[in-house]
């Protein structure tokens, strides 16, 4: 069984969680070039130190999506396995 089904995020989140992504990814090529160009280490370590705080960031939309939905989802019988897999993914993440 998927962790989060397509359903369980809403198109403005998906939208909204995209555009982080191509954020990310501009940050990204920006660090390359920064290394390509020789720039400073603390330069470097402050921009990479951006991208994993804004991928943190994603993740934990992520997350709390699959766990409204483990317990919207995990109502009488099933509660049990809604809670382990919303802390499936949140060891997955750790």
């Amino acid at each position: 069984m998927p962790l989060m089904s397509e359903a369980a995020m809403s198109a403005k989140l998906r939208e909204d969680l995209i555009a982080r992504m191509k954020r990310i990814e501009g940050q990204a090529r920006g660090i390359q070039k920064m290394l390509e160009e020789g720039r400073g280490c603390e330069e470097i370590i402050m921009q990479l130190s951006a991208i994993r705080a804004a991928i943190a960031k994603v993740a934990m939309a992520v997350m709390a999506a699959n766990l409204e939905e483990c317990l919207r989802d995990g109502e009488a019988a099933h509660s049990q396995e809604a809670v382990e897999r919303a802390k499936k993914i949140f060891l997955k993440f750790s």
